[in-house]
């Protein structure tokens, strides 16, 4: 890679690093280090291909849905001897309600499927819309649709009558 496509590379994983965390800490509901590695995975699957990322309308969407498909990817090869853990790592007590209410959503999120989770990230916390979710995860609008309602109800059971506290909050 030329020099200079290497410096607007840096550029831009420097600036949507922590974006991608955040989102992947989501998609992985709340594994921290399997974020990490989702995060490492899609940089750099976007470094091999930067030339043609970077003359794409918007490479931070593009970063998204390099990411989502990663994860979607990982969740199906996933070993069969990997075991999910309900034992979090110990961390700095900021504020014990967000704390609890960050461990309640991310549990909540976990109990979903794969499929669902990425498309409650997708819709609800990149804000995308239905269109740019379906393309995302190359499904019909229908079916984010179908999955958004099946994942909303299914928080809403996990969450309980609790759901309007934890929007409060």
């Amino acid at each position: 890679m030329r020099r200079g496509r290497a410096d607007e590379y840096a550029e831009f994983a420097a600036a949507r690093a922590g974006h991608l965390y955040r989102s992947a800490c989501l998609l992985t509901a709340g594994d921290t280090h399997h974020a990490e590695d989702l995060v490492q995975e899609t940089l750099g699957r976007l470094y091999v291909s930067w030339q043609r990322v970077s003359r794409a309308g918007n490479p931070a969407a593009y970063a998204q849905t390099v990411l989502t498909r990663t994860f979607l990817a990982q969740k199906r090869r996933r070993s069969s001897t990997e075991r999910a853990t309900d034992v979090l790592p110990e961390r700095a007590d900021t504020a014990a309600g967000d704390a609890s209410l960050r461990l309640t959503l991310l549990e909540a999120l976990a109990r979903l499927p794969a499929k669902d989770r990425a498309v409650v990230v997708l819709r609800y916390w990149e804000d995308r819309s239905i269109q740019e979710t379906a393309d995302a995860l190359h499904v019909s609008s229908a079916a984010v649709r179908t999955r958004c309602v099946r994942a909303l109800a299914r928080l809403r059971e996990l969450l309980g009558e609790d759901l309007a506290e934890y929007a409060a909050a």
